[in-house]
């Protein structure tokens, strides 16, 4: 990979859809068949596209979500989010990059960790999801896909 961040993360994923351990319809089938440097190019390609930024309409719901993300919730035992995926959810080597990622998208990832229902990468995930409520995964998946990719200009 190219080391930019996420893209250690998506030559993951990548394979995991091929092999079969990440479950997805779609994305089974459409890895099937990519060999492993097809796998390293696209990831390459995907990981250095700026993130999207979705407008965000319910400022003092996605509030609910900010606080979460940068505190967690110590009454709950939910650690917070920046703490493995970035101060401003760009992501690492090993983990997504969460800023602009559609909001449904989110959710559902969260609930599927919480139900063990994705087959991958559930450990850790599991553990936090799974002590999220409906309102604190919707505040989150809103939250982060109105995060903004920090430039230079901006810091």
């Amino acid at each position: 990979g190219g080391g930019l961040p996420s893209c250690n993360y998506l030559v993951k994923q990548l394979k995991n859809f091929r092999d079969g351990k990440r479950k997805s319809d779609t994305m089974n089938e459409m890895a099937k068949d990519l060999k492993d440097d097809q796998i390293e190019a696209l990831a390459d390609y995907f990981s250095s596209k700026p993130a999207l930024t979705h407008r965000v309409r319910d400022k003092g719901f996605a509030a609910v979500g900010e606080y979460l993300f940068k505190k967690g919730n110590r009454y709950s035992g939910i650690p917070a989010c920046k703490s493995c995926h970035g101060e401003f959810g760009q992501g690492t080597d090993e983990l997504p990059r969460l800023a602009g990622q559609h909001k449904r998208y989110v959710a559902d990832q969260l609930q599927a960790f919480g139900e063990r229902a994705r087959t991958n990468d559930n450990a850790i995930m599991h553990t936090i999801a799974s002590k999220l409520t409906e309102m604190e995964i919707e505040a989150l998946a809103l939250y982060v896909s109105g995060i903004k990719e920090e430039t230079k200009e901006e810091q």
